[in-house]
């Protein structure tokens, strides 16, 4: 009974496909309201950024001219993050099993990517600003401020609603959170430059943008880098996971060989080998396993592996084979 049992699989087909069903449509729905949001955040964004940038060049603000090329970056990050939403609906191929769901992570990971550029722009510009002041319109600044804020505002609450879940809808949400910062932070600077004629402001709240910015950008980085990566899911532990099954399903005896990663930062997968319990077939140990794992750790996919006692993929140094976990 190593390897695949044939049986099985019309078992795991039939269970998985009615389970499977429900997350689908769910996520569809997810995907439709998602890209739709995506789209009008990429209109809002893309017209102010214009504003923006005429309004940093009248008034000599850096940080004006900070926020709209944060925007810059927004309206790229979002054109590619509904880019990403639109062709990750497109179903699997021979070629590509898993179909394009890969492209959402894929573009969460180049918008936080883009983040760091940003940020890093906005450092090496302030510290110029520092060795040469740059003269500001206070009034022109706080005015195309209010605006820029409150176009930030209105694209981050059509973001706000989203799947929080999908790391692309984060990153998208994170970058427009990034302008409303940058926003507030060209307010402050214009109302003190008004106040007090103190022109360092404008590069210094430059700079506490940019490390917010930064911190923000490495969170979306880390965890799509992650799954790119085909890491375990986080919350998940290949130890949990074998000591689980092996308390709960009685119809095995052991666990090992676990792999556990993403599709996408919703859609988990596990392979794994199994050692029945005495008498119990194949097509019953595979059904349990599964139902198990979704229940337990969310994870509608897993292929199961029913073995006799030995586990074949496992030689040890003197010819004999041992069932282990495995990462």
């Amino acid at each position: 009974m190593a390897g695949h049992d044939h049986s099985k699989h019309d078992d795991h087909d039939h269970g998985h496909e009615h389970h499977g069903h429900g997350h689908a449509g769910h996520d569809h729905l997810h995907g439709i309201t998602d890209q739709r949001r995506i789209g009008w955040a990429f209109v809002v964004i893309a017209l102010f950024m214009v504003v923006e940038i005429v309004g940093g060049m009248i008034s000599g603000s850096l940080a004006l001219l900070a926020d709209a090329g944060h925007m810059l970056s927004d309206t790229v990050a979002l054109g590619f993050s509904w880019a990403a939403i639109h062709y990750g609906k497109r179903p699997a191929t021979s070629r590509l099993t898993y179909g394009y769901k890969r492209l959402e992570v894929l573009a969460a990971f180049v918008n936080g990517c883009a983040l760091f550029v940003i940020a890093a722009w906005i450092v090496i510009e302030a510290i110029a600003r520092f060795a040469a002041p740059v003269p500001v319109v206070g009034k022109t600044m706080l005015a195309v401020a209010f605006a820029g804020l409150a176009a930030n505002i209105v694209a981050f609450l059509v973001l706000h609603g989203g799947n929080r879940e999908n790391l692309n809808m984060r990153g998208a949400w994170l970058h427009v959170m990034g302008d409303m910062l940058g926003s507030v932070a060209a307010i402050v600077a214009a109302v003190v430059i008004l106040a007090t004629g103190w022109m360092p402001i404008d590069p210094i709240l430059s700079v506490v943008v940019a490390v917010i910015i930064l911190k923000s950008a490495w969170g979306v980085v880390k965890s799509s880098a992650h799954i790119l990566l085909e890491g375990t899911p986080v919350g998940v532990t290949l130890a949990d996971i074998k000591a689980d099954l092996e308390t709960h399903v009685p119809e095995i005896r052991d666990a090992h060989h676990i792999h556990a990663w993403s599709i996408t930062g919703e859609q988990h997968m596990v392979t794994l080998h199994v050692l029945p319990a005495g008498g119990i077939a194949a097509r019953e140990v595979v059904g349990a396993v599964q139902r198990r794992l979704a229940v337990r750790f969310s994870i509608a996919h897993a292929t199961v592996q029913v073995e006799e006692d030995v586990c074949l993929d496992a030689p040890d140094h003197d010819g004999t084979t041992t069932c282990c976990l495995e990462r």
